[in-house]
């Protein structure tokens, strides 16, 4: 199971796209909205209805084989100051479980230390919080059990990046040839 959270003012292409993907591959992945309601507001007025709800009966955190957490402001500040996702991260962390951030929310994980010793990347003016990391040039970059990316255009490879991470590169190639990327 793949979970992305969503919270008021995410950057709607950073969440939907990989998400398009991901279900184009088969991939379990859910959208989890981090407030009482299923609707919410992307950062550029976008409303998407989530699967589900992080208090929602359903929403089994420990079943993440990958947390996602796409970037947007104010989404970011607003996934960063929730109980809920810290501890799923925590959870995932502790368990190994990967951990996909694009845009400016690889600085969540950052800030948790998450990124000490692993190469790292995010939206110019968030690196001062990936703490110990190696800085990379990559747009997109997997380490371990991380992933990171810059931001919405490149949205499409960090689909591709967690596609070949749980299924592997032939279906993320598959993927890719069908879109015609």
């Amino acid at each position: 199971m793949v979970y992305i959270y969503l919270a008021n003012g995410f950057e709607e292409t950073e969440a939907l796209f990989p998400l398009d993907l991901m279900r184009r591959a088969e991939i379990e992945a859910k959208t989890v909205s981090i407030t009482d309601d299923v609707y919410v507001t992307g950062s550029h007025g976008i409303i998407v209805k989530a699967d589900t709800t992080i208090k929602s009966a359903g929403y089994a955190p420990e079943d993440a084989e990958l947390i996602m957490l796409p970037g947007g402001m104010p989404g970011t500040k607003n996934l960063d100051a929730s109980e809920s996702v810290q501890s799923a991260l925590d959870n995932a962390f502790k368990n190994g479980r990967y951990i996909a951030a694009i845009c400016a929310a690889p600085s969540i994980i950052g800030k948790k230390g998450f990124l000490k010793g692993k190469k790292a990347i995010c939206y110019p003016g968030f690196e001062e919080c990936l703490l110990g990391r190696i800085e990379t040039e990559e747009k997109c970059v997997k380490d371990g059990n991380i992933i990171t990316a810059t931001g919405a255009g490149v949205a499409m490879a960090f689909g591709l990046k967690i596609i070949e991470t749980l299924c592997g590169i032939e279906t993320a190639e598959k993927v890719k040839n069908a879109i015609i990327a």
